[in-house]
């Protein structure tokens, strides 16, 4: 039997043909162009030359681009087994609706709409070594005054830790989807004795599961992608410490060397997909809310 063609099939082409462009303009072209300079050696304007896989060799044997690698595991380690389940906990709470909530959700979203240089500043500032209110909450319980950003073993954290408390953007996606759990689940719970806890373990988390583990996945690509927050406190420095493989790459450009720059680009990308292949085999693609929805 001959299979019946779609009589919209020209439509759907149309519409989807601007899409189609825009998509090869702006990634598969740009991506391409990416792989064939990472093989060169090119300073941004001028002619090229090959240069082979010695872009890669050269980056994959400097001490500072590996750490610039391990950190943006960290990075992305720290976005998704930190600030998820701080963003899921907060929105299981909210979800209860207790007093004042509406105004806690908007408090906790407020960061996401102010510029991330601004909101940079602000902690520079709070970590300052002289007058920062971080070490005057150090001083009240006895410690001592320290540089946080200006110190190898505590820049690091001290940024990651900064980031990680902004939840609001991940917060507002997990309640969203945790409000939307039909009712009658909690009270058929309640109705066999479960407590608030069994609750929220036995059907809410459950429930959102394709949720936090998008959520994850979004966090994750950030951390790995990161590089605005950390170049505007640190520079990288103190030695590299807090160095990315985004600022990296601007360094690389920086010095007119954009083959090495889109060697660093192509190892981002590489690494990136690994890591969020690995979370999805890991945490699964099955969505209850969506399997309870069909």
């Amino acid at each position: 039997m001959k299979s019946r063609r779609n009589p919209n099939t020209r439509w759907i082409g149309l519409y989807l043909l601007p899409l189609a462009i825009l998509f090869v303009a702006f990634f598969l072209y740009p991506l391409a162009f990416n792989i064939f300079t990472s093989l060169m050696k090119w300073k941004g304007g001028g002619s090229m030359s090959w240069n082979g896989f010695a872009n890669f060799t050269k980056l994959l044997g400097d001490s500072g681009f590996l750490l610039a690698v391990r950190n943006n595991l960290i990075w992305a380690l720290s976005q998704g087994l930190i600030q998820i389940p701080l963003a899921a906990i907060v929105a299981l709470i909210l979800a209860r609706e207790p007093k004042g909530w509406k105004a806690l959700r908007t408090i906790y979203f407020l960061p996401n709409v102010i510029s991330t240089v601004a909101i940079a500043m602000v902690w520079v500032a709070l970590y300052s070594p002289q007058y920062g209110a971080i070490n005057g909450i150090v001083k009240l319980f006895g410690g001592e005054a320290r540089n946080w950003l200006g110190d190898t073993a505590t820049a690091l954290p001290s940024i990651i830790f900064m980031t990680v408390l902004y939840i609001g953007y991940f917060m507002i996606i997990i309640l969203a989807s945790v409000m939307n759990i039909p009712k009658e689940l909690y009270e058929a719970a309640e109705i066999d004795g479960a407590s608030k806890w069994q609750q929220e373990f036995r059907i809410t988390i459950p429930m959102i599961r394709g949720t936090l583990v998008t959520c994850m996945t979004l966090a994750m690509a950030y951390g790995m992608r990161h590089f605005e927050t950390t170049y505007l406190m640190t520079g990288g420095g103190p030695a590299y410490s807090t160095n990315t493989m985004g600022i990296a790459l601007y360094l690389k450009m920086d010095a007119l060397r954009y083959g090495e720059a889109s060697a660093a680009g192509i190892i981002l990308i590489l690494l990136g997909t690994v890591v969020i292949v690995l979370l999805r085999r890991v945490l699964g693609k099955r969505d209850p809310m969506a399997e309870a929805a069909q």
